[in-house]
C-alpha cells in the first residue's frame, strides 16, 4: 500500500419517495400524519469519504453521487472517473464490500488500467467498518427523516442539504471514522485551525430531475 495515498471508504444507499418514519414531536393529543402517494420511484447514492494516510492536515473529503434507479458496474466506474478528477492524480486506496458491481469482471478490467488506484475488501457481513454508514444514518435521520415527498427531486434536494451540513462541518468524517473503531496514522487529527475550517471537499451532488 502507498504510505502517500488516500483511504477512501465507498458506499451505496437507496432513497424512495416513501417517508423514512422518525420518532418527532407535536402538540400533546395531535399525532403526526405523514400523507404521501405511495411511489415506490427509487434513486441510488454513492458516497466516499477520504482520509489522508500521512497527513490528517489535508482534511478529510467528501465525494457525493445521485442517481434515479440502482447502481451497476457501468455506474460505478462513472462515479469512479468522476474520483479520479477530485484527487487529481494522487494515490488512492478504495476500501468497500463485496457487492458483486465492485468486483466484477468489468471492474477489475478497467481499475487494473488506473495506476492510481487500489482496491481493498472490507471483511463480510461487517457494514460497522465503513464510515460512509455513518454519513447514511446521518441523513436519514435529519433532511429524510419523515419526508414525504412527492417527485425524487424533492428527495435529491433534501439529500443535497445534508451533505452540505456535513460538508461544511470538518469534524463529522473524523467522526464518522472513530465510530468505526478504525484508525489511520497518526491516529486523531490534530486541532483545527481557523483556516481550516472549509477543508472537507465535495466533489459532485447530481440528480435527474
Amino acid at each position: 500500500m502507498n504510505t502517500r495515498a488516500w483511504i477512501v471508504f465507498l458506499d451505496e444507499s437507496g432513497v424512495s419517495l416513501l417517508p423514512q418514519i422518525r420518532r418527532t414531536y407535536s402538540p400533546r393529543g395531535r399525532t403526526p400524519l405523514l400523507r404521501h402517494r405511495l411511489n415506490w420511484k427509487r434513486a441510488s447514492m454513492a458516497g466516499a469519504l477520504g482520509y489522508h494516510s500521512t497527513d490528517p492536515d489535508r482534511g478529510a473529503r467528501l465525494c457525493f453521487h445521485l442517481k434515479p434507479g440502482s447502481y451497476d458496474t457501468a455506474g460505478l466506474i462513472e462515479v469512479l472517473e468522476q474520483m479520479k478528477v477530485f484527487y487529481r492524480g494522487e494515490r488512492v486506496v478504495l476500501v468497500w464490500d463485496g457487492l458483486s458491481a465492485h468486483w466484477s469482471r468489468a471492474m477489475r478490467a478497467w481499475v487494473a488500467e488506473q495506476d492510481w488506484l487500489t482496491l481493498e475488501r472490507l471483511p463480510a457481513y461487517a457494514p460497522e467498518l465503513n464510515p460512509v454508514e455513518l454519513l447514511w444514518s446521518s441523513l436519514k435521520k435529519r433532511e429524510l427523516a419523515n419526508l414525504a415527498g412527492d417527485h425524487l427531486a424533492d428527495v435529491a434536494d433534501a439529500t443535497e442539504q445534508g451533505i452540505h451540513r456535513i460538508n461544511a462541518n470538518p469534524r463529522l468524517p473524523w467522526s464518522f471514522l472513530a465510530h468505526t473503531g478504525l484508525t489511520i496514522h497518526p491516529p486523531h487529527p490534530p486541532n483545527l485551525r481557523k483556516d481550516q475550517v472549509g477543508c472537507v471537499s465535495k466533489v459532485l451532488v447530481t440528480a435527474t430531475r
